[in-house]
């Protein structure tokens, strides 16, 4: 076992765990913050999806000690009362069906719209292709990510 400093959604969180625990597992079992999904655990399904200094990283395959000082968000701390233009927009085309991929969707579409304020059709499909929905939500999903990209301009 390890203790580590992680800043996680802002704040400064210490944990004790082994060294090749997966982040997803410190934040979810250790940390009880379960807006974070598993899903596959091999990084292709993109339910695991946090942001690493701003970047969308798959949690699942990233050992909780290469994090070091980096910065991690999770769906809970992409915004304390659900205002971020992601979720507003996921509400607002109602997305979800079961939910289950949903954290991981907009938390890729976050670090992809602060990046790409005017994306194309194909801008969107591109960055979230990597994200696997079963319930096949796709073309809603799709329509949330450019509709936030109008609020984040």
């Amino acid at each position: 076992m390890a203790k580590y400093s992680l800043s996680i959604n802002g704040q400064s969180k210490m944990v004790d765990v082994e060294t090749d625990t997966p982040l997803l597992w410190v934040l979810r079992d250790t940390l009880e913050l379960t807006g974070t999904k598993y899903g596959c655990g091999m990084a292709q399904c993109g339910a695991c999806t946090v942001h690493l200094n701003g970047v969308a990283t798959r949690s699942c395959v990233l050992p909780v000690s290469v994090i070091g000082n980096s910065k991690i968000t999770t769906i809970e701390g992409l915004s304390v009362n659900g205002t971020h233009p992601v979720q507003k927009a996921w509400n607002e085309v109602d997305v979800p069906q079961c939910g289950y991929c949903q954290a991981g969707q907009m938390m890729t579409a976050a670090a992809f719209l602060k990046e790409n304020k005017n994306p194309t059709d194909a801008d969107i499909e591109s960055a979230m292709s990597g994200n696997i929905c079963r319930c096949g939500t796709y073309h809603r999903i799709h329509d949330a990510v450019k509709l936030a990209a109008k609020s984040t301009k």
